[in-house]
């Protein structure tokens, strides 16, 4: 029980990596409050997404609330932060996880495409992180924040030139707040994924020779599943990993150092 009787916030908390982690966080012992936006899908059977992501915490034994909300929005992280604290009383663990990635050419890219990407993916994690440093620090009992940067802040990607640097940024961010707030105890760390099997890449990765290639190039021999991400953020939260602030942690079966 890692995170035992913690608080976790998690944004994008209602799919893919996002709902791994709120999974793992109350497998863990924690009380967790979701963020999502515009989740309005019956997929989940007769329940939306975020739906059935509180019903399956709550059947784990484990109080979840769900707070809709674009992180782009500054307003956003305050209400989701204060609306925990209203629910639970405290807050102990950030998963800043929410992004986007609308795959578009660079030559002809829309100016809206490129700010959008760059306000939820880097203006939302600095907005929802500078929300609930000040809980933490008001509270006095320190805390974790992880961040959700990705493989491509490290590597370059035709298609992804407004997302690359945004997770680059993301990854910077974390450092930066590391310092920041280490004299208030508050832990600030990333995790890099690679390529992960979601629901948001299926159509994309059924194409079986786009599958296969991807496989190849991976060490392990397979794509990354949400809870292989998931439980790397549960270790940078917990009190295990009470000395580890300012780290990234790729979380990528090996591609990366395979295609250096």
């Amino acid at each position: 029980m890692l995170l035992e009787n913690k608080v976790v916030v998690v944004t994008g908390g209602s799919r893919g990596i996002g709902r791994a982690i709120a999974l793992a966080s109350a497998r863990e012992g924690a009380d967790v409050a979701i963020n999502y936006w515009g989740d309005n899908d019956r997929s989940y059977g007769k329940a939306s997404a975020v739906e059935s992501i509180v019903r399956e915490i709550e059947a784990l034994g484990r109080r979840a609330i769900a707070v809709e909300g674009n992180v782009a929005e500054r307003d956003t992280g305050i209400e989701l932060i204060a609306r925990t604290v209203d629910a639970f009383g405290h807050v102990d663990v950030l998963s800043s996880n929410a992004g986007i990635c609308p795959f578009h050419a660079f030559l002809d890219m829309p100016a809206s495409v490129y700010e959008s990407t760059v306000a939820v993916n880097l203006n939302g994690a600095f907005y929802v992180t500078q929300a609930a440093a000040n809980q933490m620090k008001t509270q006095g009992t320190g805390g974790a924040i992880v961040a959700t940067s990705s493989i491509s802040a490290l590597v370059g990607g035709g298609m992804q030139t407004h997302y690359t640097p945004t997770k680059a940024g993301v990854h910077s961010l974390m450092q930066s707040c590391a310092i920041a707030l280490g004299p208030y105890g508050i832990r600030c760390n990333s995790v890099m994924p690679g390529t992960i099997a979601t629901d948001l890449n299926a159509d994309d990765l059924s194409d079986r020779d786009k599958r296969a290639y991807m496989e190849k190039r991976i060490p392990l021999g397979r794509l990354g599943e949400p809870d292989d991400v998931a439980q790397c953020v549960v270790f940078l939260a917990s009190d295990r990993a009470r000395y580890v602030t300012g780290a990234s942690l790729l979380v990528d079966g090996g591609l990366f150092v395979n295609l250096q």
